[in-house]
């Protein structure tokens, strides 16, 4: 945003303009040359658009005119000097006042000429009460230097009680901002008292008697939220809340401090300084109230757990009660007897019966030592030894008998096999085997002359010597 000083310096500033003329006409005139009127005055409205551009300008507005176009046309002046000026709809719409004649402005404007009359006017796209500007500035400047300081950091703000038990009401008595907190507070919360500290909320003395109030309440003692409301107003209205002393006793209060001040788009140092800004009296006023409906639903809701959860503890207190009962049943001396009496009936029975299997085991295990011990008598040993021993006789008898029978049996015939095979029978019928060095000869070359050799006949041997 552009400051008051910035402005202020637009004003004294001067620029040196070169005249350039205009492409349509010659760029180096003669004294022949011939200018029209229109041709002159759009070239001198050429120049003061583009030599000076758009310029903020105070001054008195006289002469205001507003036509059915809905244009708005006045002079602006001021005690040495006046310019027409000119305000189209498009532009003045977003003004949100109409101006009045003798009302000091602040426009920013274009410098242009008017070319069917030649007058020199401003083509005014922005326009600003001059008092209105000037206090901008200063709510600016302030805002910028508390928050620097910190003052405005989430970090220092407090948390506005859920449930307050006393509300401090910090605004004026006659508004219509008490009218809408109180209104709100009795139909969300009308068990919760609220604690009027009357003061102005507009005008000089305004900051003084707000501060004042919050002293009182400091003083008090009985509060536990504050809530500081205002109605909807200009911001001349709501200046007493842009002061830095108010501002400060703000951060410094001890209490959460909730505002209301103006409409939505209003805000104040107040505003960012307080632990809590609601864009209206009514919703500061709610937001720090709980809604009675709400807390009744939740109330009925917690008195139907705590009946649900006291059920359930007298039904667990009735079922321990039972068990308790039945164990007390269980250790009374005379149910203690007959369940000592029952358990030795018991130990009796179960002792009579391992007495039994016991007994059982035993004759079974004497029985069979018996048999083990029958079985190993040795007269027995003796004769089942002396039986075996003459079967094992009788068969080794039967065995050598069967043997002897093979064994001539397998001679006789390996004898016949040897007297058919024999070379004796051979030689028996003329056949003689010949010798050499006790080998048989099978083949003449193996003889050599005067060789010695063993001729054999059926009947019996020679020698001879070979020629």
């Amino acid at each position: 945003m552009t400051t008051r000083g910035e402005r202020r310096a637009a004003r004294v500033h001067y620029r040196f303009l070169t005249i350039t003329p205009h492409p349509m006409l010659p760029q180096q005139p003669t004294t022949e040359a011939i200018w029209s009127v229109s041709a002159l005055n759009f070239e001198v409205k050429t120049m003061l658009q583009q030599g000076l551009g758009t310029l903020w300008i105070e001054g008195e507005i006289s002469n205001f005119a507003c036509p059915a176009s809905g244009h708005w046309y006045f002079t602006l002046k001021d005690d040495k000097a006046q310019c027409r000026a000119a305000m189209f709809r498009g532009r003045n719409t977003r003004v949100g006042f109409q101006p009045q004649n003798g009302q000091q402005v602040l426009v920013r404007a274009q410098v242009s000429l008017y070319e069917a009359r030649g007058e020199f006017q401003l083509i005014v796209d922005h326009l600003e009460d001059a008092g209105v500007g000037e206090l901008m500035r200063r709510y600016e400047q302030l805002k910028a230097k508390l928050a620097a300081e910190g003052l405005f950091d989430a970090a220092r703000k407090q948390t506005p009680p859920s449930h307050p038990r006393h509300i401090a009401l910090i605004t004026s008595p006659t508004g219509a901002a008490i009218r809408d907190v109180l209104s709100v507070i009795a139909r969300r919360a009308p068990h919760v008292p609220v604690l009027l500290f009357p003061t102005a909320v507009q005008g000089e003395a305004a900051t003084g008697e707000i501060r004042s109030a919050l002293a009182r309440v400091r003083e008090h003692g009985g509060c536990d939220v504050v809530l500081l409301v205002r109605g909807g107003g200009s911001l001349e209205d709501l200046w007493c809340f842009n002061d830095e002393q108010l501002a400060r006793d703000l951060a410094d209060f001890p209490l959460p401090v909730i505002t209301g001040l103006g409409h939505e788009i209003d805000f104040t140092i107040a505003d960012f300084v307080a632990d809590l800004r609601a864009p209206t009296p009514s919703v500061a006023a709610e937001s720090i109230t709980p809604d009675r409906n709400e807390l009744m639903l939740g109330i009925d809701d917690r008195v139907a757990r705590m009946q649900g959860q006291i059920e359930l503890r007298l039904q667990q207190a009735r079922e321990r009660l039972g068990y308790l009962g039945r164990a007390l049943d269980q250790q009374h001396p005379v149910r203690q007897v007959e369940q000592f009496r029952q358990r030795l009936q018991q130990v009796q029975t179960r002792l009579r019966e391992r007495l039994q299997v016991r007994l059982g085991e035993q004759r079974h295990r004497l029985q069979l030592c018996r048999s083990l011990l029958a079985q190993a008598d040795p007269r027995l040993r003796i004769d089942r030894h002396r039986e075996r021993l003459e079967r094992l006789r009788g068969e080794h008898q039967a065995a050598m008998q069967k043997a002897l029978l093979l064994a001539r049996h397998r001679l006789s015939l390996q004898s016949r096999a040897l007297d058919t095979l024999s070379p004796l029978k051979t030689l028996g019928r003329g056949f003689a085997t010949v010798s050499k060095h006790d080998r048989l000869v099978t083949s003449a070359s193996e003889l050599q002359r005067d060789d010695e050799v063993e001729i054999r006949f059926a009947d019996g041997g020679a020698r001879a010597r070979i020629e």
